[in-house]
């Protein structure tokens, strides 16, 4: 994949995310790490669904700006993905957003912690809530980068969703996953509580994930559900 093709890639995510409203005005931000080492990020100031591939700006690892059209400036969360390259080499792309039942669990103070549905297990297990931070400082990246080991999706508290992949459409993906979980999770607990899976099945689910569907990047496995029981 050459630089425009992320290029392109990089905007259809973000016209997607605002298509299915999970950002408004200039919320989210989308960054795609680049095989030189450096990174293609989306602009601060500006709504996804204004975002074309020129407008993109590329930075190195110390966030320095290293071409942009105009007055363009990297997304005010730059920290934030930053932090997740650091901490994860195998983090290729991180995306940013709001949607809006997933941060309702966020706004709410409640975690998606639960082992409840085959495909989420599978996917991303048990999905944390981040201690609060203050957007475009180091809190941010402070509070994330203790989950950043087991998990590739974080509820930000009082601000949203965090998801990193290998790529941008395994990052996207995650995101897509995590609204869909909290709006199924919601229902079920609306109908009185979702039924947990038993551990054995989880263990067979886990199993299925590493030896068979081969899903990349981290996941909690036992540990936060050994916990809870």
């Amino acid at each position: 994949m050459d630089y425009m093709e992320i290029r392109e890639q990089i905007c259809d995510v973000c016209h997607k995310m605002w298509q299915l409203g999970w950002v408004a005005a200039n919320d989210g931000n989308v960054s795609v790490k680049l095989p030189d080492g450096n990174f293609l990020v989306t602009p601060t100031g500006i709504s996804k669904s204004f975002i074309t591939p020129e407008k993109l700006v590329i930075i190195d690892s110390g966030m320095n700006v290293l071409s942009a059209e105009g007055a363009y400036k990297p997304s005010s969360e730059i920290k934030m993905h930053m932090r997740c390259y650091t901490e994860r080499e195998d983090v290729g792309a991180v995306v940013h957003a709001h949607p809006p039942t997933a941060t309702g669990y966020a706004v709410a103070g409640k975690s998606l912690d639960e082992y409840s549905m085959i495909e989420t297990v599978i996917a991303i297990g048990s999905i944390p809530l981040t201690p609060y931070g203050t957007p475009s400082t180091d809190e941010v990246p402070e509070a994330i980068a203790p989950y950043l080991a087991e998990h590739d999706v974080l509820l930000l508290q009082n601000h949203g969703a965090l998801t990193v992949g290998c790529d941008l459409i395994t990052a996207y993906y995650r995101m897509e996953t995590l609204e869909l979980f909290a709006k199924i999770s919601l229902t079920a607990h609306l109908l009185g509580g979702a039924r947990e899976i038993d551990k054995p099945q989880i263990d067979k689910l886990l199993y299925l994930r590493e030896n068979y569907y081969h899903v990349t990047g981290r996941h909690p496995g036992y540990k936060h559900y050994n916990n809870k029981n």
